[in-house]
């Protein structure tokens, strides 16, 4: 059995999936952070099911990629099930897409989630008489707690057996006289069959002129679309606006029509949110609360990482001389061995205790809404150096990882922005950059040292941004996004988040780190490392580091982490600071927190933006680490 979950975004789709398959996706309180689905399977009740997390919608009209992803994969897939979650606090704007997903004449499961936060609101809806109006199963549930999933699985099953495709409310005489007029048409001309979609889904996407459908009835026949011309005009007519208003309108009016049938509205228990957001998004005290969060959230993981970090390297390198005793110093075996063990130390000592609280940390601020509000605040900034505000969610998914938000710059409309906003994100300071940044610099200078580093990259971004929107000029729209609710985050749900996060690291980057201490230290058993910092040498004779970095930064390329971790190994002490000055030890921080992105990130970048854009974008990098790490070599 095969099941989809559609729904505007931040209505809770990802929550609902991750409670019933595991948790696979990341779930966040703010809208746009799904660009592509995730599939997984489950068992409930002996039903083995095929579940997909599909990306969050407001039309299923294709202006943007998520939009087509989503309609793509419900058109493409043989689904059996739609379950629409909406998010109930909002139901007259989120039952527009349910008619639309009704229109697709597929079973479908109607979700109400988050009904708590609409019962708070003084919402109370008669799900039973939604049910009857639109002939389909209606479903109370609150996902982040797991009320009502079971109950909404059962009916999931039901409908296997007594499928109910729903009742799609009919529009106003005159357009619906407009829309039965060109299915008639599409139905002689065996529309139906060609496109495999419903001819009064495809009537009302090409009313609305979605070009993808305005492009295939081309490639078909060239000359109906002057039909089609003359049905959007007589619909323009009938209403003296453009045809794809006239129906958004209509299905404003139907979705309003339905939100007064089965909502009886009371007293707001209380609205704590805007309280917080009269200093949360005001416009001086905004700015004054986010650095003081920050600032906070920055501090919170330097203590924490600064408090496990020597412990745990001593407690890791006690056992070096006992092992080189007993194997000797100049084996094959013990080189082997003191890879593994640095490797190890690596990842335990100075990786792990750094990326926990930060992604923890990160998740808080994630699901407690703050996210949003830091956007709002941000959007002006973003415009100033040419870039959309909605670029705020590739970015701030940048300082978890880069990979998923050079991703996320799909939700941007254009593809300049996209590009812009893929070359930035390679520059964000990415969970494993934030090992080297406070691993190195808050733990050997201090954490206002750090928090320099943060500074300088934020205005660094900002002058690119502005670099490159000036290269590509073009007019950026005005940011409309949803701000949600205020939510008390579980902290089941936020330590499944970091472990989903951390798991990456685990199970690809710690492997990765091992094998790459193996190889250094192989490298120096038979002597070859010198060839390699040889090769490296004009870059670090030009940031004035030791020659033995540069084999760290060549395995850096592979993962960030590796950098930090085998400089410990590649300079053979403990303590960074023995070897290394301060002016060093920042110099080479600058210079890995911008230069060429991880082998990951490339990839990404080729997929999304094209191999010539991509290499522009490591050379323009790596030419911006340079500069800054020279800079800093003589400055600081």
């Amino acid at each position: 059995m095969k099941i989809a979950l559609v729904g505007q975004p931040n209505s809770g789709k990802s929550t609902i999936f991750n409670h019933a398959a595991g948790y696979k996706a990341i779930t966040s309180n703010f809208p746009g952070k799904t660009v592509t689905y995730t599939v997984s399977k489950m068992t409930f009740q002996g039903v083995t099911i095929e579940i997909a997390d599909l990306p969050g919608t407001y039309s299923l009209t294709s202006f943007d990629l998520a939009e087509l992803e989503t309609r793509k994969y419900l058109l493409r897939e043989k689904v059996d099930v739609v379950v629409n979650v909406v998010d109930a606090a909002l139901l007259s704007r989120e039952l527009e897409l349910t008619l639309q997903v009704l229109e697709l004449n597929l079973p479908t499961v109607l979700c109400l989630n988050m009904i708590d936060e609409a019962e708070a609101r003084g919402i109370e809806i008669d799900e039973q008489k939604l049910a009857q109006l639109l002939d389909i199963p209606v479903v109370k549930t609150v996902a982040h707690k797991g009320w009502g999933i079971d109950e909404l699985f059962e009916n999931v099953i039901k409908m296997k057996s007594n499928p109910s495709k729903g009742k799609i409310p009919t529009l106003s005489k005159d357009v619906e006289d407009v829309l039965k007029g060109l299915v008639g048409e599409l139905e002689d001309k065996n529309y139906r069959d060609k496109f495999n979609v419903p001819l009064r889904f495809l009537a009302t996407k090409l009313l609305e002129n979605d070009q993808y459908f305005i492009e295939e009835v081309k490639n078909i026949d060239v000359g109906f679309i002057k039909n089609i011309k003359n049905y959007q005009k007589a619909l323009e007519q009938c209403r003296d606006r453009d045809s794809d208003v006239v129906i958004s309108s209509e299905r404003h009016h139907l979705s309003m029509d339905l939100y007064e049938k089965v909502v009886n509205l009371t007293k707001p228990k209380m609205e704590l949110r805007s309280y917080l957001d009269n200093i949360f998004m005001h416009p001086i005290w905004g700015y004054v609360s986010m650095i003081a969060i920050l600032y906070l959230f920055f501090n919170f993981v330097f203590y924490v990482g600064n408090f496990f970090e020597e412990p745990l390297l001593d407690f890791f390198y006690q056992f070096l001389p006992y092992i080189e005793d007993r194997m000797g110093a100049n084996t094959l075996l013990f080189n082997i061995t003191n890879g593994i063990v640095q490797g190890l130390a690596g990842g335990i000592a100075i990786v792990l205790p750094f990326l926990f609280p930060f992604l923890l940390g990160l998740a808080f601020l994630e699901d407690v809404g703050y996210i949003p509000r830091i956007a709002f605040l941000m959007d002006a900034f973003l415009h100033r150096i040419g870039l959309h505000g909605k670029a705020i969610i590739p970015l701030i998914l940048g300082y978890g990882c880069t990979v998923p938000a050079v991703m996320a710059t799909r939700i941007l409309e254009s593809e300049r922005d996209r590009f812009i906003a893929s070359v930035l994100t390679t520059m964000i300071p990415c969970a494993a950059r934030i090992t080297i940044i406070f691993g190195l610099v808050a733990f050997y200078l201090g954490p206002k040292a750090a928090l320099f580093v943060y500074v300088l990259n934020i205005v660094v971004v900002a002058i690119a941004g502005k670099i490159l929107s000036r290269l590509l000029p073009e007019v950026t729209p005005g940011m409309i996004m949803e701000i949600p609710s205020y939510h008390i985050p579980s902290l089941k749900v936020l330590l499944a988040k970091v472990w989903l996060r951390m798991k990456e690291f685990i199970v690809v980057a710690w492997p990765l780190l091992i094998a790459g201490s193996v190889a250094l230290s192989l490298l120096k058993y038979w002597q070859l490392e010198s060839f390699i910092n040889k090769l490296v040498s004009p870059i670090t004779l030009l940031l004035g580091l030791p020659a033995a970095v540069g084999v760290t930064l060549i395995f850096g390329v592979l993962r960030k982490e590796l950098s930090m971790v085998m400089l410990v190994q590649a300079l053979g002490a403990t303590n960074i600071s023995t070897v290394m000055s301060a002016t060093q030890i920042m110099t080479f921080t600058i210079f890995v927190l911008f230069y060429t992105p991880c082998v990951a990130t490339i990839a990404v970048l080729i997929k999304e933006i094209g191999s010539k854009r991509t290499i522009f974008a490591m050379v323009f990098t790596f030419f911006i680490a340079i500069l800054l790490a020279t800079a800093t070599r003589l400055v600081y």
